[in-house]
């Protein structure tokens, strides 16, 4: 995966929630570009009143449209509710990176609370929940754990094509430099996947929606 920064477009933008998000990333890696194919945001009702957490960005070769030409001619709608689509996404050897910006800032610890929680549960529902899985998901709780994500703080996730059981988690906090993480446990990569691109039972409604819609556009091309 490399020390190395991806590099973000910042030529053209799309705005999920007010905030920019390059419409292209290349990353150093591969040098590929990779094209912005899905957004939306994290968010809560509480008394009647929307909590806004994260907007989200997903970033994925179009040559994952090899991988789905089965669901070719199905709509968005019909696609956003297909889970057995999205875990074809999930598995897709391609390159994918997300993108995840604060809206409400948030404890480290916190925000891990509940991907932690969901990882472990999925693991475990899959009986793929053993000490080599919990070691690596310890390491990404100690990651997060002393961090403190104001406002606009920048949360990548990137998933390799040509190394499955190894991804790499940044994290962009203001005043703070080069915080990186390698995840080097196929299974935890494939739950954290499935939390931002797993369709119904994925953290974000709003991003399945505008993923299953641009990618229904891919293979209709």
């Amino acid at each position: 995966m490399g020390e190395t920064k991806d590099v973000e477009s910042a030529t053209k933008t799309v705005l999920v929630d007010d905030i920019p998000f390059p419409q292209n990333i290349t990353t150093v890696t591969t040098e590929k570009q990779l094209p912005l194919l899905g957004q939306g945001i994290t968010d809560m009702e509480i008394h009647f009143l929307q909590i806004k957490f994260t907007a989200i960005g997903v970033y994925l070769e179009p040559e994952i449209a090899s991988h789905l030409q089965q669901w070719k001619g199905k709509t968005g709608a019909e696609l956003s509710q297909d889970d057995e689509f999205f875990a074809a996404v999930v598995s897709a050897s391609v390159e994918k990176y997300v993108r995840v910006v604060v809206i409400k800032e948030i404890k480290g610890s916190q925000y891990m609370l509940q991907l932690e929680s969901w990882v472990r549960d999925e693991l475990a529902a899959a009986d793929k929940y053993e000490d080599e899985e919990e070691e690596s998901l310890d390491k990404v709780i100690e990651f997060f754990q002393s961090k403190y994500l104001k406002q606009h703080s920048v949360i990548t996730f990137h998933f390799s094509a040509t190394t499955p059981a190894v991804a790499e988690i940044g994290l962009e906090i203001e005043g703070q430099k080069d915080l990186k993480i390698k995840v080097e446990n196929g299974n935890v990569i494939e739950m954290i996947q499935k939390w931002y691109l797993g369709g119904t039972r994925g953290v974000s409604p709003s991003t399945t929606q505008s993923l299953a819609t641009s990618l229904g556009e891919i293979l209709l091309q």
